[in-house]
Protein backbone atom coordinates (compact mmCIF):
# COMPACT_ATOMS: atom_id res chain seq x y z
CA UNK A 1 0.00 0.00 0.00
CA UNK A 2 2.72 2.36 0.64
CA UNK A 3 4.73 1.63 -2.01
CA UNK A 4 2.08 1.79 -4.16
CA UNK A 5 1.55 5.45 -3.15
CA UNK A 6 4.89 6.00 -3.21
CA UNK A 7 5.07 5.89 -6.62
CA UNK A 8 2.09 7.62 -7.31
CA UNK A 9 3.62 10.37 -5.85
CA UNK A 10 7.23 10.23 -7.22
CA UNK A 11 6.18 9.55 -11.02
CA UNK A 12 4.45 12.72 -11.04
CA UNK A 13 8.40 14.12 -10.79
CA UNK A 14 10.14 15.05 -13.77
CA UNK A 15 13.39 14.31 -12.38
CA UNK A 16 12.99 10.86 -11.00
CA UNK A 17 13.07 7.74 -12.81
CA UNK A 18 11.86 5.28 -10.43
CA UNK A 19 13.30 1.69 -10.05
CA UNK A 20 10.62 -1.04 -9.41
CA UNK A 21 10.72 -4.55 -8.43
CA UNK A 22 7.76 -6.88 -7.85
CA UNK A 23 8.38 -9.34 -4.66
CA UNK A 24 8.02 -12.56 -6.99
CA UNK A 25 11.49 -10.18 -8.51
CA UNK A 26 13.30 -9.87 -5.58
CA UNK A 27 12.76 -11.14 -1.81
CA UNK A 28 13.62 -8.90 0.19
CA UNK A 29 14.45 -11.27 2.99
CA UNK A 30 17.02 -12.94 1.09
CA UNK A 31 20.60 -10.91 2.01
CA UNK A 32 22.53 -12.18 -1.32
CA UNK A 33 19.35 -11.24 -3.75
CA UNK A 34 18.98 -7.75 -2.10
CA UNK A 35 23.21 -7.46 -2.49
CA UNK A 36 22.95 -8.41 -5.89
CA UNK A 37 20.14 -6.17 -7.01
CA UNK A 38 22.03 -3.17 -5.65
CA UNK A 39 25.42 -4.22 -7.22
CA UNK A 40 23.71 -4.20 -10.60
CA UNK A 41 21.18 -1.13 -10.51
CA UNK A 42 22.21 2.47 -10.04
CA UNK A 43 20.45 3.74 -7.84
CA UNK A 44 20.77 7.14 -5.60
CA UNK A 45 18.31 7.25 -3.17
CA UNK A 46 15.89 4.66 -1.15
CA UNK A 47 12.28 4.53 0.30
CA UNK A 48 12.13 1.65 2.51
CA UNK A 49 8.33 0.75 2.61
CA UNK A 50 8.65 -2.79 2.29
CA UNK A 51 7.34 -4.65 5.96
CA UNK A 52 5.87 -7.68 7.39
CA UNK A 53 2.49 -6.19 8.83
CA UNK A 54 -0.74 -6.80 10.15
CA UNK A 55 -3.41 -6.40 13.10
CA UNK A 56 -3.60 -7.65 16.79
CA UNK A 57 -4.72 -11.36 15.40
CA UNK A 58 -1.90 -11.76 12.97
CA UNK A 59 1.02 -10.45 15.47
CA UNK A 60 -0.63 -12.84 18.18
CA UNK A 61 -0.57 -15.45 15.91
CA UNK A 62 2.90 -14.73 14.31
CA UNK A 63 5.62 -13.61 16.28
CA UNK A 64 8.67 -14.83 15.06
CA UNK A 65 7.80 -13.78 11.43
CA UNK A 66 7.15 -10.47 12.69
CA UNK A 67 9.94 -10.11 13.89
CA UNK A 68 12.25 -12.14 11.83
CA UNK A 69 10.68 -10.89 8.48
CA UNK A 70 11.30 -7.04 9.53
CA UNK A 71 14.83 -7.53 10.54
CA UNK A 72 15.73 -9.39 7.67
CA UNK A 73 13.92 -6.73 5.07
CA UNK A 74 16.05 -3.64 6.89
CA UNK A 75 18.81 -4.94 7.73
CA UNK A 76 19.44 -6.48 4.19
CA UNK A 77 18.22 -3.40 2.52
CA UNK A 78 20.19 -0.45 5.11
CA UNK A 79 23.44 -2.85 4.17
CA UNK A 80 23.25 -3.12 0.29
CA UNK A 81 21.97 0.34 -0.09
CA UNK A 82 25.00 1.52 1.73
CA UNK A 83 27.58 -0.80 0.45
CA UNK A 84 26.47 0.04 -2.71
CA UNK A 85 27.37 3.69 -2.05
CA UNK A 86 23.83 5.23 -1.88
CA UNK A 87 23.63 8.41 0.48
CA UNK A 88 19.83 8.82 0.97
CA UNK A 89 17.75 6.84 2.06
CA UNK A 90 14.71 6.98 3.84
CA UNK A 91 13.29 3.90 6.29
CA UNK A 92 9.54 4.02 7.55
CA UNK A 93 8.32 2.60 11.27
CA UNK A 94 5.67 3.04 12.69
CA UNK A 95 3.74 4.64 15.63
CA UNK A 96 2.78 1.20 17.35
CA UNK A 97 6.53 1.37 18.25
CA UNK A 98 6.25 4.21 21.20
CA UNK A 99 5.63 2.67 24.62
CA UNK A 100 2.14 1.51 25.31
CA UNK A 101 1.55 4.11 27.98
CA UNK A 102 2.95 7.29 25.94
CA UNK A 103 2.01 10.70 26.83
CA UNK A 104 -0.95 11.59 24.36
CA UNK A 105 -0.20 13.50 21.65
CA UNK A 106 3.11 11.05 21.50
CA UNK A 107 6.52 12.70 20.62
CA UNK A 108 9.11 11.70 19.31
CA UNK A 109 11.27 11.75 22.46
CA UNK A 110 9.06 8.87 23.97
CA UNK A 111 10.69 6.34 21.92
CA UNK A 112 12.51 4.04 24.13
CA UNK A 113 11.19 5.40 27.26
CA UNK A 114 8.70 2.68 28.03
CA UNK A 115 7.35 -1.02 27.69
CA UNK A 116 5.86 -1.52 24.76
CA UNK A 117 2.27 -2.82 24.00
CA UNK A 118 2.62 -6.78 24.24
CA UNK A 119 0.57 -7.66 21.53
CA UNK A 120 3.02 -5.94 18.68
CA UNK A 121 6.21 -6.10 20.53
CA UNK A 122 8.14 -8.13 18.01
CA UNK A 123 7.33 -5.76 15.31
CA UNK A 124 8.24 -2.70 16.97
CA UNK A 125 11.78 -4.13 18.35
CA UNK A 126 12.73 -4.66 14.82
CA UNK A 127 11.39 -1.33 13.41
CA UNK A 128 13.34 0.30 16.03
CA UNK A 129 16.08 -1.47 14.86
CA UNK A 130 15.83 -0.22 11.56
CA UNK A 131 15.68 3.68 13.19
CA UNK A 132 18.40 2.91 15.04
CA UNK A 133 20.66 1.48 12.15
CA UNK A 134 19.84 4.25 9.96
CA UNK A 135 21.11 6.84 13.01
CA UNK A 136 24.22 4.89 13.46
CA UNK A 137 24.90 4.92 9.73
CA UNK A 138 24.54 8.70 9.82
CA UNK A 139 27.00 9.07 13.25
CA UNK A 140 29.50 6.54 11.83
CA UNK A 141 29.95 7.84 8.10
CA UNK A 142 28.65 11.27 7.98
CA UNK A 143 32.10 12.43 6.68
CA UNK A 144 30.98 10.13 3.57
CA UNK A 145 27.84 12.20 3.35
CA UNK A 146 25.92 9.29 4.43
CA UNK A 147 21.90 10.90 5.36
CA UNK A 148 20.02 8.26 6.40
CA UNK A 149 16.55 9.54 7.63
CA UNK A 150 13.41 7.89 9.51
CA UNK A 151 9.60 8.59 9.70
CA UNK A 152 6.94 7.33 11.70
CA UNK A 153 3.28 7.21 10.18
CA UNK A 154 0.46 6.67 12.18
CA UNK A 155 -2.36 3.96 11.27
CA UNK A 156 -2.55 4.52 7.68
CA UNK A 157 -5.67 3.24 5.29
CA UNK A 158 -5.95 3.82 1.68
CA UNK A 159 -6.10 1.90 -1.85
CA UNK A 160 -3.88 -1.12 -1.89
CA UNK A 161 -4.41 -1.69 1.54
CA UNK A 162 -4.80 -5.92 2.91
CA UNK A 163 -8.58 -6.73 3.76
CA UNK A 164 -7.38 -10.28 4.85
CA UNK A 165 -10.62 -11.14 6.99
CA UNK A 166 -8.00 -11.87 10.30
CA UNK A 167 -4.55 -10.91 9.25
CA UNK A 168 -5.74 -6.77 8.42
CA UNK A 169 -5.32 -3.85 10.31
CA UNK A 170 -8.62 -2.66 12.10
CA UNK A 171 -9.41 0.02 9.27
CA UNK A 172 -9.36 -2.47 6.40
CA UNK A 173 -10.56 -5.41 8.10
CA UNK A 174 -13.81 -3.46 9.22
CA UNK A 175 -14.38 -2.31 6.21
CA UNK A 176 -14.26 -5.68 4.31
CA UNK A 177 -16.99 -7.02 7.00
CA UNK A 178 -19.36 -4.46 7.36
CA UNK A 179 -19.35 -4.88 3.66
CA UNK A 180 -20.14 -8.56 4.15
CA UNK A 181 -22.85 -8.13 6.25
CA UNK A 182 -24.33 -5.59 3.72
CA UNK A 183 -24.12 -8.20 1.08
CA UNK A 184 -25.73 -11.39 3.76
CA UNK A 185 -28.04 -8.88 5.24
CA UNK A 186 -26.52 -10.09 8.65
CA UNK A 187 -27.97 -8.47 11.33
CA UNK A 188 -25.48 -7.88 13.71
CA UNK A 189 -21.53 -6.76 12.98
CA UNK A 190 -18.80 -7.95 16.01
CA UNK A 191 -16.04 -5.76 16.76
CA UNK A 192 -13.04 -6.49 18.72
CA UNK A 193 -12.84 -4.88 22.20
CA UNK A 194 -14.65 -2.24 23.74
CA UNK A 195 -14.53 0.35 21.04
CA UNK A 196 -13.31 2.47 23.56
CA UNK A 197 -9.60 2.45 22.17
CA UNK A 198 -9.01 5.77 20.52
CA UNK A 199 -6.68 5.66 16.90
CA UNK A 200 -5.31 8.29 14.60
CA UNK A 201 -5.48 7.07 10.85
CA UNK A 202 -3.78 9.20 8.00
CA UNK A 203 -4.73 8.46 3.67
CA UNK A 204 -1.37 6.69 2.49
CA UNK A 205 -1.45 9.21 -0.59
CA UNK A 206 -0.70 12.15 2.35
CA UNK A 207 2.21 9.93 3.65
CA UNK A 208 3.61 9.76 0.47
CA UNK A 209 3.58 13.69 0.33
CA UNK A 210 4.91 14.01 3.64
CA UNK A 211 7.91 11.35 3.09
CA UNK A 212 9.08 12.94 -0.22
CA UNK A 213 8.93 16.42 1.32
CA UNK A 214 10.90 15.32 4.43
CA UNK A 215 13.30 13.04 1.94
CA UNK A 216 13.94 16.78 0.02
CA UNK A 217 14.73 18.79 3.27
CA UNK A 218 17.84 20.31 2.87
CA UNK A 219 20.31 18.32 5.01
CA UNK A 220 21.37 21.02 7.15
CA UNK A 221 17.73 22.54 7.74
CA UNK A 222 16.73 18.90 9.13
CA UNK A 223 19.49 18.61 11.20
CA UNK A 224 19.47 21.92 12.97
CA UNK A 225 15.77 19.96 14.65
CA UNK A 226 16.47 16.80 15.09
CA UNK A 227 19.24 15.16 17.08
CA UNK A 228 21.36 12.39 16.31
CA UNK A 229 19.70 9.23 18.32
CA UNK A 230 16.66 10.96 17.99
CA UNK A 231 15.94 11.38 14.88
CA UNK A 232 12.97 10.23 13.42
CA UNK A 233 9.80 12.09 12.33
CA UNK A 234 6.04 11.56 13.36
CA UNK A 235 3.63 11.90 10.45
CA UNK A 236 -0.06 12.14 11.69
CA UNK A 237 -3.02 13.70 10.09
CA UNK A 238 -4.34 15.13 13.91
CA UNK A 239 -7.88 13.32 13.86
CA UNK A 240 -8.62 11.07 16.39
CA UNK A 241 -11.04 8.58 17.15
CA UNK A 242 -12.60 5.98 19.24
CA UNK A 243 -12.67 2.28 17.32
CA UNK A 244 -16.76 3.12 18.10
CA UNK A 245 -16.69 6.04 16.34
CA UNK A 246 -14.74 4.48 13.24
CA UNK A 247 -17.28 1.45 13.17
CA UNK A 248 -20.10 3.75 12.71
CA UNK A 249 -18.02 5.66 10.18
CA UNK A 250 -17.49 2.70 8.34
CA UNK A 251 -20.60 1.63 8.69
CA UNK A 252 -22.43 4.65 7.02
CA UNK A 253 -19.93 4.75 4.35
CA UNK A 254 -20.69 1.09 3.22
CA UNK A 255 -24.18 1.43 3.98
CA UNK A 256 -24.89 -1.34 6.18
CA UNK A 257 -28.10 -0.79 8.14
CA UNK A 258 -27.36 -3.48 10.41
CA UNK A 259 -26.27 -3.08 14.54
CA UNK A 260 -22.86 -3.05 15.83
CA UNK A 261 -21.53 -5.30 18.86
CA UNK A 262 -18.43 -4.87 20.69
CA UNK A 263 -16.35 -8.29 21.80
CA UNK A 264 -14.88 -7.20 25.31
CA UNK A 265 -13.07 -10.69 25.32
CA UNK A 266 -11.16 -9.52 22.52
CA UNK A 267 -7.78 -7.25 23.21
CA UNK A 268 -8.37 -3.45 22.52
CA UNK A 269 -4.36 -2.79 22.13
CA UNK A 270 -3.19 0.30 23.16
CA UNK A 271 -5.34 2.75 24.97
CA UNK A 272 -4.62 5.72 22.57
CA UNK A 273 -2.16 6.72 19.80
CA UNK A 274 -2.29 10.18 18.60
CA UNK A 275 0.95 11.50 17.48
CA UNK A 276 2.60 14.99 18.07
CA UNK A 277 3.05 16.28 14.47
CA UNK A 278 4.12 19.76 15.43
CA UNK A 279 7.98 19.65 14.30
CA UNK A 280 6.59 18.43 10.73
CA UNK A 281 3.75 20.75 10.87
CA UNK A 282 6.63 23.92 11.83
CA UNK A 283 7.96 22.41 7.99
CA UNK A 284 4.87 23.59 6.38
CA UNK A 285 3.28 20.20 5.75
CA UNK A 286 -0.19 19.20 6.56
CA UNK A 287 -2.25 16.15 5.99
CA UNK A 288 -5.28 16.97 3.97
CA UNK A 289 -7.26 14.27 3.24
CA UNK A 290 -10.37 14.18 5.87
CA UNK A 291 -11.09 10.45 7.37
CA UNK A 292 -15.06 10.70 5.87
CA UNK A 293 -13.63 11.08 2.45
CA UNK A 294 -11.13 9.20 3.11
CA UNK A 295 -12.96 6.39 3.68
CA UNK A 296 -15.51 6.59 0.73
CA UNK A 297 -12.24 6.94 -1.38
CA UNK A 298 -11.25 3.73 -0.01
CA UNK A 299 -14.16 1.91 -0.08
CA UNK A 300 -14.53 2.63 -4.01
CA UNK A 301 -11.13 0.93 -4.26
CA UNK A 302 -12.30 -1.53 -2.54
CA UNK A 303 -15.39 -2.41 -4.66
CA UNK A 304 -13.63 -1.99 -7.79
CA UNK A 305 -10.05 -4.12 -7.14
CA UNK A 306 -11.44 -6.66 -4.52
CA UNK A 307 -15.02 -7.08 -5.60
CA UNK A 308 -16.49 -9.52 -8.18
CA UNK A 309 -20.04 -9.13 -8.35
CA UNK A 310 -20.91 -10.44 -5.19
CA UNK A 311 -17.76 -12.46 -4.13
CA UNK A 312 -14.41 -10.89 -2.66
CA UNK A 313 -11.34 -12.05 -4.20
Amino acid sequence: MVGQALVRHLSQATNVELVLRTRQELDLTQQTAVQEFFNHTTIDEVYIAAAHVGGIYANQQYPVEFILNNLRIELNLIEAAFNAGVKKLLFLGSSCIYPKLAPQPIPESALLTGPLEPTNEPYAIAKIAGIKLCESYNRQYAHLGIDYRAVMPTNLYGPGDNYHPVNSHVLPGLLRRFHEAKLNNAAVVSVWGSGQAKREFLHVDDLARACVFIQNLTPSHLNSLILPQQSHINIGSGQEVSIRELAQLIKATVGYTGSIVFDTQKPDGTPRKLLDCRLLNSLGFTANIDLVDGLAMTYTDFCRTHLSQEHIT
